[in-house]
């Protein structure tokens, strides 16, 4: 195991250890999703046009409710194509990357034992946490982030949360010998899961809008991000005659307007900096 493998596995342990700690209730999942229209900066075809990169993500998520708030953790597992090759290549098998999110809201009316329901906000939190990532491609990011901010929770069937969050970011990529700061920047967070009627059905996804995070590692600017990944989930297990929410699959969108802080319009990055992916998805429950 290489150590960036080594590392991400002991995050892993760290956070699904943390979100498990007095846990009142919890839901772990394994999934996998695939798309055939990733799209990455400063990947594009000889003639400027997108390059479509296929991908496949396995992911591990576990949700958990303790007395006084919610823990969330995430990784992603993803495997590129060709098009996306490792150490950046050209002909080289796709590259690898391991993305982990992990997120901590601090839910002000359970601490405070008081209902803060205020027309249709259910109550008011506080949101912590950090990503963490490695890959293998040309570029090599390895992005450290630590998120905080207040959140809004939504009276709503399901869930429904707005965050005011400030990210702080660095990076250590290729040609770069120290860890690169960007600016601390903000970034307007919506997340939910609401269950469509009594049908089996479920809309969940989030958005961010990303400010700019300042000049780049390289000198060149950043410009905001839009990132919404949505995602049309039908509960199949319980049509089956399994227990409510084991398995499920649907269909999943993500559209990602100046990936990482990358400007469509600059020299280089061009198409490959926004990316309109279509996938499938499947998630088992337990």
């Amino acid at each position: 195991m290489n150590p960036n493998c080594k590392t991400a596995f002991a995050l892993a342990l760290a956070a699904l250890s943390c979100t498990s700690f007095a846990a009142d209730w919890s839901d772990t999942a394994i999934s996998v999703r695939y798309g055939t229209q990733f799209a990455e900066p400063f990947n594009n075809n000889p003639d400027g046009s997108r390059n479509d990169i296929t991908k496949t993500i396995v992911g591990l998520t576990h949700v958990s409710g303790y007395k006084y708030g919610v823990n969330f953790f995430n990784a992603d597992l993803l495997l590129s194509d060709r098009n996306d090759p490792g150490d950046g290549t050209p002909g080289a098998s796709g590259a690898q990357e391991v993305y982990i999110v992990y997120r901590h809201l601090l839910d002000f009316g359970k601490v405070m034992s008081k209902d803060l329901k205020v027309g249709p906000v259910r109550g008011f939190g506080f949101t912590a946490g950090f990503d963490w990532n490695t890959k293998n491609d040309g570029y090599a990011s390895k992005k450290r982030m630590f998120v905080f901010g207040p959140t809004v929770m939504f009276d709503v069937p399901g869930f429904a949360n707005l965050s005011l969050l400030a990210f702080k970011e660095s990076n250590s990529p290729k040609g770069i010998s120290d860890r690169y700061t960007y600016d601390t920047h903000p970034a307007l967070a919506a997340e939910w899961g609401i269950p469509i009627g009594s049908l089996p059905l479920a809309f969940e996804g989030y958005a961010l809008y990303i400010g700019d995070k300042g000049t780049n590692e390289f000198g060149g600017p950043t410009k905001p991000e839009t990132h919404i990944d949505m995602k049309l989930m039908l509960d199949v297990g319980v049509l089956a005659g399994a227990p409510k929410g084991t398995f499920k699959v649907g269909l999943a969108y993500e559209y990602w307007k100046n990936k990482f802080g990358n400007p469509t319009e600059t020299p280089g990055a061009g198409d490959g900096a926004t990316a309109r992916t279509p996938m499938i998805r499947a998630e088992y429950h337990f």
